[in-house]
């Protein structure tokens, strides 16, 4: 399995984001579409539904727009602003669930289960750098993270981890939850 390299959905929405992302543009894209690779092999998908595309743009933009570690509810608050002027409204339920628990530690369990634990997999296998890789071949994993560098997006988590320790030691990782 090769990696596909466009999203023409997901690439329009980050791109709408470009002035808040900077100079992370394409750490963030890079990001998502590493995720959106993972998913696709993870799922055994041939293409990401549009509620995937959607949610890839937007899971972790809070971060840049509202220059927060604790980026859920910024994240969640621009998709359904996107979903309430387009075509996909229809979408903002499933959307909304895939940005709410993409960070949840134990499998998720409810509506929209198999996309959202999916996508939940498929960001854990890039935010560990592919030690954690739900059965994907490592050279697979290796291919992914070849076709989109990293450009400094584990460097920029770790960054905000360290400073979200040191101004709230009793919550670290705000976005993460049983």
């Amino acid at each position: 399995m090769q990696p596909c390299p466009h999203f023409p959905l997901t690439e329009e929405l980050i791109d709408s984001f470009s002035s808040e992302l900077a100079g992370d543009l394409l750490a963030y894209r890079n990001h998502v579409y590493r995720v959106l690779n993972y998913y696709l092999a993870l799922s055994g998908q041939p293409s990401p539904p549009t509620a995937i595309l959607i949610a890839a743009a937007f899971h972790d933009l809070g971060i840049w727009t509202h220059r927060t570690f604790d980026y859920l509810p910024p994240s969640l608050a621009l998709a359904n602003s996107y979903l309430a002027g387009c075509s996909h409204k229809t979408l903002a339920d499933e959307v909304s669930t895939i940005i709410a628990e993409h960070h949840k530690l134990r499998s998720y369990q409810g509506r929209f289960t198999e996309n959202v634990e999916m996508f939940r997999r498929a960001d854990l296998v890039d935010v560990s750098l592919g030690t954690i890789r739900f059965g994907l071949p490592s050279a697979f994993v290796q291919s992914v993270r070849a076709s989109f560098a990293n450009a400094g997006f584990h460097r920029l988590l770790t960054r905000l981890a360290i400073r979200q320790l040191v101004r709230s030691p009793l919550r670290p990782l705000p976005m993460v939850h049983w």
